[in-house]
């Protein structure tokens, strides 16, 4: 790939903004210099003065649809997307068709993340109640982790027996990821809801059937399992101002044990918002009260959250637009994930640094990424170019995902992603893609 050079732009790394020049040569990081560096002979050099240069965003949940439901997504597609929205790197979600429950399945997504994926790509193996003995055949040194869905999901993958969850947490030696939502909560809540609506509920009930209370039960079980077992636990998506108090701010983020994640529409949306969106903006868990918005905020400011993320998981237009009980959850958020964090910045909610912080450093930290999420010499270089004066109105004619409809339609962002490199790579460049190289499977120091 050769050398290149990125001169003047205003570096943000490790609780520090300043400007610097930044070298790429091959894939890494060689040189960062706060004197300037001079251009070499056929080095190709990137005016960014005036422009933040920030780590790629890592993204530690997404649901790329493939295999099985590539109707509505798929990794080439949607990794193209999430190059184009900042994010350098994902991990992917089991919940496919099938259902990623065996070793060799899961080296089937490598496979496809090999040859289709612009971005840096992992996979997590998936978690049933009988596939335990597979589970514990994952490789830490190149798998991010296991995916435990303890609350409804696709297929075979509740995991809902208090045996298999009290083996898988004393056994497992990897990072588990937990979807926390109490399944006899919410199945009494839907026949609370169909006794006074029929089949005719309205969406503002999504969040009264996927309550609060639901997601406190699962949640709370989680890290009582990972306590007695000393598990190293990470709760996805965390919805509600109730299961804040579960998780510390008082431990330094290379010693918890338990980890925890906000998601972009947590963030963005609350429950006013079903009025105009309507199922656009069904997910699981459920987008709940501004109460339980704002306190999410507060605690990844404060780090009982350590992680922000997306949960991107895309569906057909025509899916989305069916009735309560027959519109999936879920949607698509990759290429706006980290404009709409830059503009709760430009509200005054959440700084610069700590979007960095909470989307590259913690990610990398967390799931012990090697040589990844971090401005340095010597890492990988997986950046983006940031341009917060290059104001663009999100509509259907731009979205990139496949389902081709994004919830943040219609809203002007004041900043643009103006080039991300993937592992050294100009991958994406002024709206324009360069597909020569594919990203690299991500390694992990365990």
């Amino acid at each position: 790939m050769g050398s290149t050079l990125l001169k003047g732009g205003t570096l943000v790394n490790e609780g520090k903004v300043f400007q610097a020049d930044i070298r790429i040569i091959d894939q890494r990081i060689s040189e960062i210099s706060t004197q300037g560096l001079l251009a070499k002979l056929h080095e190709t050099v990137i005016d960014a003065a005036g422009k933040y240069i920030i780590p790629g965003m890592i993204d530690d949940q997404v649901h790329f649809r493939e295999p099985g439901l590539t109707h509505k997504a798929e990794i080439y597609t949607e990794a193209k997307a999430a190059v184009a929205g900042g994010i350098t790197s994902f991990m992917e979600m089991p919940n496919t068709v099938p259902n990623t429950l065996t070793q060799e399945l899961l080296a089937d997504k490598y496979e496809i993340g090999k040859q289709k994926s612009l971005a840096n790509y992992s996979f997590f193996m998936g978690a049933s109640n009988t596939n335990l003995e597979e589970v514990l055949k994952t490789n830490a040194a190149d798998v991010c982790g296991i995916k435990v869905f303890m609350g409804s999901s696709t297929g075979n993958m509740l995991v809902d027996q208090d045996e298999v969850l009290e083996e898988l947490f004393k056994n497992c030696p990897m990072l588990i990821a937990t979807h926390c939502e109490d399944e006899a909560s919410i199945r009494n809540n839907i026949e609370k809801a169909k006794a006074t609506y029929g089949e005719q509920v309205p969406i503002e009930q999504h969040p009264i059937i996927r309550s609060a209370e639901a997601c406190y039960l699962s949640s709370s079980k989680a890290v009582a399992l990972a306590k007695k077992h000393n598990t190293r636990l990470h709760i996805l998506h965390i919805s509600t101002a109730r299961e804040l108090d579960l998780f510390s701010n008082t431990l330094p983020l290379s010693e918890k044990r338990i980890t925890a994640e906000a998601c972009i529409h947590h963030l963005w949306f609350n429950d006013e918002d079903y009025k105009k969106k309507g199922t656009y903006i069904k997910w699981n868990p459920a987008v709940k009260t501004k109460n339980d918005q704002q306190h999410i905020l507060k605690a990844v400011l404060d780090n009982r959250i350590d992680i922000i993320a997306t949960d991107h998981a895309p569906h057909t237009i025509a899916e989305k637009e069916g009735s309560y009980f027959n519109a999936p959850s879920g949607g698509p958020l990759v290429q706006h994930a980290l404009v709409a964090l830059f503009e709760m910045h430009a509200e005054g909610k959440i700084s610069i640094e700590d979007i960095v912080r909470k989307t590259s450093h913690a990610v990398a930290d967390c799931f012990q990424i090697k040589d990844r999420g971090y401005l340095k010499e010597g890492y990988f270089a997986d950046l983006v170019i940031v341009d917060t004066n290059r104001p663009w109105l999100v509509e259907k004619s731009n979205v990139l995902s496949k389902c081709g409809w994004s919830p943040f339609e219609g809203q002007r962002f004041k900043t643009s992603i103006e080039k991300t490199f993937v592992s050294g790579h100009l991958a994406y460049n002024n709206g324009l893609f360069d597909e020569s190289k594919k990203g690299e499977r991500l390694s992990f120091n365990r």
